[in-house]
């Protein structure tokens, strides 16, 4: 008899999660992570991460993320922290742009409560914002964002209150099948379970390099601006969260003001890196670049750089996350590169999780997170 049931590699978002539910289903969990989560050296940090319902990338993500929001308000109910802030959200860009296109199609198919905002009314409603005039929005009023270490902290904590074992410092160097179950190997020794989920996210190449797809982990830079003037326009309640689609299929995105500050990111490109080297400190040039952008579209929030960070995308070839069996070994799930835009799903990923490792299948459609060579 294994001395767990499953065990878990990797205690960011998805792996937290997956620890969590799994262990409040009973399962004898023992968790893994390289540092000791949270932290700023994965892909699960950054002070605010969007969430949002009328998914552009594809309608068959809405009914995960509708989950996903029902998860969160549940777990800031048990753990008494605050998880989730509402505050809607704005698609902007090209009519026939992919944002907006795609936001509209996911909104249509699953009937979301959107609207869709000309240039005209998009500068009434919100002053902070200055789209061309041949760019519309899709307003989404249930968006907003996720804390993302509160988040982690509130699954760890509450992983370990149902029974699971969490290792901190303790990364999963090998792993191999053995007698139906799984081996693990760390700097500590090896730990025996009946199966294993590898939720390691850019570390997933070393760990499982015969997987049929490939991941490209690339750094991405986040921006802290100061408002150089209008402040007021920035606040919550005034401005929500936002994606814009300033390029064909570039994107930028952004929050309200924060403490004074207004944080933006692109989304995609980035240079390629391994994410066990030093990342290095957000570049003048870098912010001087994000700043250019943010000037041509929201021209009051590019005052001074006040700060930055970097975090790390674990890329799949079409953008979409990974969660599926390993092949050949049915009791290895693997539950990562999420492509930069995962961590909103994290709480019905780990449901899922457990729904595959316990009961066999989930009710969700997962065939969009299948391996893909």
């Amino acid at each position: 008899m294994s001395a767990y049931d499953v065990a878990v590699a990797g205690l960011g978002a998805m792996g937290s999660a997956a620890a969590y539910h799994l262990a409040r289903r009973g399962a004898r969990v023992v968790g893994f992570d390289l540092h000791a989560p949270p932290h700023a050296l994965g892909s699960s940090h950054g002070e605010t991460r969007i969430i949002r319902e009328a998914y552009f990338e594809d309608p068959r993500y809405v009914p995960l993320v509708q989950r996903a929001y029902d998860l969160w308000f549940a777990l800031e109910r048990a753990s008494g922290r605050r998880l989730l802030v509402r505050t809607g959200g704005l698609m902007i860009g090209p009519a026939d742009g992919a944002l907006v296109r795609g936001a509209a199609a996911s909104g249509a198919a699953h009937r979301l409560p959107c609207e869709r905002l000309d240039a005209a009314e998009l500068r009434r409603r919100f002053p902070a914002l200055a789209p061309r005039d041949d760019e519309v929005a899709v307003w989404e009023p249930r968006a907003g964002f996720l804390l993302p270490e509160a988040c982690v902290a509130a699954h760890l904590e509450a992983a370990r209150a149902a029974g699971a074992e969490l290792r901190a410092n303790e990364p999963v160097t090998a792993w191999r099948a053995s007698g139906g179950g799984v081996e693990v190997h760390t700097p500590r020794g090896r730990v025996s379970a009946g199966a294993l989920v590898l939720a390691v996210n850019a570390w997933l190449p070393r760990l499982a390099p015969e997987l049929p797809f490939r991941v490209e982990v690339a750094r991405q830079p986040l921006f802290w601006f100061e408002p150089r003037a209008n402040a007021a326009a920035f606040a919550p309640g005034r401005l929500g969260v936002w994606i814009w689609e300033d390029a064909p299929e570039r994107f930028m995105y952004g929050f309200p003001a924060l403490d004074g500050l207004v944080k933006v990111a692109p989304h995609g490109g980035g240079e390629a890196m391994d994410p066990d080297a030093p990342r290095g400190a957000v570049a003048e040039a870098e912010a001087e670049a994000m700043r250019a952008r943010l000037a041509a579209r929201l021209p009051d929030a590019a005052g001074r750089f006040a700060r930055g960070a970097v975090c790390l995308y674990a890329n799949t070839a079409d953008g979409h996350f990974v969660m599926d069996r390993h092949p050949g070994l049915p009791q290895v799930l693997v539950l990562s590169c999420c492509s930069g835009h995962g961590f909103k799903f994290s709480s019905a990923i780990g449901e899922a999780a457990a729904q595959l490792m316990l009961d066999g299948g989930s009710p969700h459609d997962l065939g969009l997170f299948a391996m893909r060579g």
